[in-house]
């Protein structure tokens, strides 16, 4: 019997030692590779955060403490975890299990998902909904780095950290956009600054310097700038340091070890706390690490090679006819310009990117600013076109 036949909830996770974990892992990878090479889904992304929801579950109280996974694409190792190893194989089928956080699925998936850049707010707002009610438990939000491109993500860390409510949002960040700093040094750093011991030592240190007369407040004001400049030297939080979130990382997500050992340290902190790990699409299935756009969201695919199983139709798409057709006016009207929301495979504009790079813009997952953008644009005599699912395109009414 595998491992992850014997784990029917993250109970019986926990009982599992830390050495069967990287085991437990590379059978969660196998079972999914297989299912979504039936069933399709978004692959890359939810093979890098393995070992991120294995951890987790390992360290925190699913479903008393309240796990938010952004988007929920990425969410694949969490519903093998919590009780829905049997019914996996419906992945994305009629009657089957949601390729993403469903809150009427299971318990253990505390927010049902699907937009970007929603778990910071919604994690805030069970925070705050927690202590209203007395209720110590915590409260986890996981975001990777593109749904940070969303407006809202700010938003709910600007609020966060202005009300200092406990929360913990661990920062998924498997493009090292940010992370240039990424080591061992920086990964020691983190978790030895996130002890219990040093966190209470430097609340009582700061204390102490802020009750003695006259030059205390002076003293532990350039205290705190001592320590905020020896710490941005060697990672990159100043950002979410801001917003007043205690930072911790980068550090491996892919290092269990680690992971359990940090996670564990800032489950005892009462304050707004931001995880930085870094972690690789496709981690563990070669084709998806070497094109993780094309799975990030793939139909049916042969294991062994990674190839696309349903051959091309005769007959184009609505989206292949679309791209063309923009490509083709295009080259007829230099006044034409194509935006879009971080989907240029999925709208069909990848191929006029291609053609036409310095008339194609792409907002990121930002659809308020790109509409608006647009309006710009038209009011200097353009003609923009903007492409955007509809279901993303609500959010920028």
């Amino acid at each position: 019997m595998s491992l992850l036949e014997k784990i029917n909830s993250p109970s019986d996770l926990k009982s599992l030692s830390r050495s069967d974990l990287p085991v437990l892992a590379a059978e969660i990878r196998k079972v999914i590779v297989d299912v979504v090479s039936k069933n399709g889904g978004h692959l890359a992304s939810s093979l890098g955060a393995v070992e991120l929801a294995i951890a987790i579950h390992y360290v925190f109280d699913a479903p008393d403490d309240k796990i938010i996974w952004d988007v929920g694409h990425q969410a694949y190792a969490h519903k093998l975890i919590t009780g829905r190893r049997e019914q996996f194989h419906t992945l994305r089928q009629y009657q089957g299990i949601c390729g993403f956080t469903r809150m009427s699925e299971s318990p253990y998936d505390a927010f049902s998902t699907g937009h970007s850049g929603t778990s910071i707010s919604a994690s805030l707002g069970m925070a705050c909904a927690k202590r209203l009610k007395n209720d110590k438990s915590k409260v986890v939000a996981v975001i990777g780095d593109g749904s940070m491109t969303a407006g809202l993500a700010y938003e709910g860390l600007n609020q966060a950290g202005d009300i200092h409510k406990d929360l913990i949002v661990v920062f998924n960040d498997n493009d090292m956009s940010i992370a240039r700093n990424v080591g061992a040094l920086s990964s020691l750093l983190s978790r030895t600054f996130s002890a219990k011991y040093l966190q209470d030592f430097k609340k009582e240190l700061g204390d102490f310097l802020k009750s003695l007369p006259k030059i205390g407040g002076d003293i532990y004001q350039f205290a705190k700038r001592s320590e905020e400049s020896l710490k941005n030297l060697i990672t990159p939080g100043i950002l979410f340091e801001a917003f007043n979130f205690e930072y911790f990382g980068p550090i491996n997500g892919h290092k269990l070890n680690h992971l359990i050992d940090i996670l564990n340290n800032i489950k005892y902190l009462n304050e707004p706390v931001l995880l930085h790990v870094t972690t690789k699409k496709g981690k563990g299935y070669p084709p998806a690490e070497k094109n993780p756009v094309y799975f990030h969201g793939v139909g049916s695919f042969e294991v062994k090679t990674g190839n696309c199983i349903k051959e091309k139709g005769p007959i184009p798409t609505y989206t292949e006819v679309f791209g063309n057709t923009m490509v083709e006016l295009a080259g007829k009207d230099n006044k034409i310009i194509a935006v879009t929301a971080a989907m240029p495979e999925g709208t069909g504009l990848a191929k006029f990117a291609e053609t036409y790079p310095e008339r194609f813009f792409d907002v990121g997952i930002a659809e308020q600013h790109g509409v608006t953008f647009a309006a710009g644009l038209a009011t200097e005599g353009f003609k923009p076109v903007v492409a955007i699912y509809s279901t993303f395109l609500q959010r920028a009414y």
